[in-house]
């Protein structure tokens, strides 16, 4: 099934682009979160088809959309009033907080086409926008969530950058927020990543949203955090899918140990590990529809 074109605004004037894959008749959706970096919706769509036609077989119309994180950098216009202001927006300046922002847009443009029954589905960094929106808005209408890889990031960035760099680049960033220089690109980290000081901070901040899956420090590898590990996860009381690839390379090496860890928190989820597939479940793409689809 080809996608239709469609865009709706956020209720801070963001116009964000989607493609949704309309099933005949129907009243249900699935709202669809995609990772950080430089992803969008737009590319390799054919290729990705599969996971939405499987979604529609079922009754349920699927949207997937560039939410305010997608690409690394990317200006967008916001209309306010007669005048129209260019901001800055993608992965390098995006607060993960603001997903409400995206998500509850989402969900107002459904219902403006006469849709009664939600579902939430993220992969990667989506999967923690679920956890995240679920903590600061629980009484929300979605009826079932599916989280697809969610990732430690803040994590992998103490690991790449190392104990020294990790915590300085911290406190540099939090002063350049608070000098008002928080969209200024942090130069010490271009060959690697793009990143502004607001983005960082938000990303690597140990106590902050962004944190959800703190694997790492579950692991025993670090301590990084103050506050209660997994409080975002464990806030959820909606019925949960919680799927991974076995050979998730952004999973610290140890799925099963991952998923008993989650379990711990969360044991009346469904969880599922797909044999032999990486973050991006490469030519695992089918197997994950079935699951997926089979479960909603």
């Amino acid at each position: 099934m080809s996608p239709k074109l469609v865009e709706f605004s956020t209720k801070d004037k963001l116009l964000l682009p989607g493609l949704l894959y309309e099933a005949k008749d129907s009243k249900k959706a699935v709202i669809y979160l995609h990772g950080n970096g430089s992803s969008s919706v737009f590319y390799d769509e054919k290729e990705k088809r599969v996971l939405p036609n499987e979604i529609t077989k079922k009754g349920i119309s699927f949207l997937k959309f560039n939410n305010r994180g997608a690409h690394i950098i990317k200006k967008l216009n916001i209309k306010k009033e007669n005048e129209v202001e260019r901001l800055k927006f993608g992965c390098a300046y995006e607060i993960i907080r603001e997903c409400v922002l995206d998500i509850d847009a989402a969900v107002k443009f459904f219902q403006g086409l006469g849709y009664k029954e939600f579902y939430l589905m993220g992969t990667s960094t989506g999967a923690n926008k679920i956890c995240v929106y679920n903590y600061y808005k629980p009484d929300n209408l979605f009826k079932k969530y599916v989280l697809i890889c969610g990732g430690d990031d803040t994590g992998i960035y103490y690991s790449e950058l190392g104990d020294k760099r990790f915590w300085k680049l911290l406190k540099e960033s939090k002063e350049k927020i608070r000098a008002g220089k928080g969209e200024e690109i942090i130069e010490s980290l271009i060959n690697t990543e793009v990143f502004s000081y607001k983005g960082f901070y938000d990303i690597a901040n140990p106590d902050g949203d962004y944190n959800v899956f703190p694997f790492s420090e579950a692991l025993g590898k670090v301590k990084l955090s103050k506050k209660p590990q997994f409080r975002y996860f464990k806030s959820i009381k909606k019925p949960s899918l919680v799927v991974y690839g076995e050979k998730d390379e952004y999973a610290w090496g140890d799925i099963p140990k991952i998923i008993e860890i989650l379990k711990s928190h969360q044991p009346k989820f469904d969880y599922r590990i797909i044999k032999d597939a990486d973050h991006g479940f490469t030519g695992k793409n089918e197997e994950l529809a079935k699951i997926i689809s089979e479960w909603i």
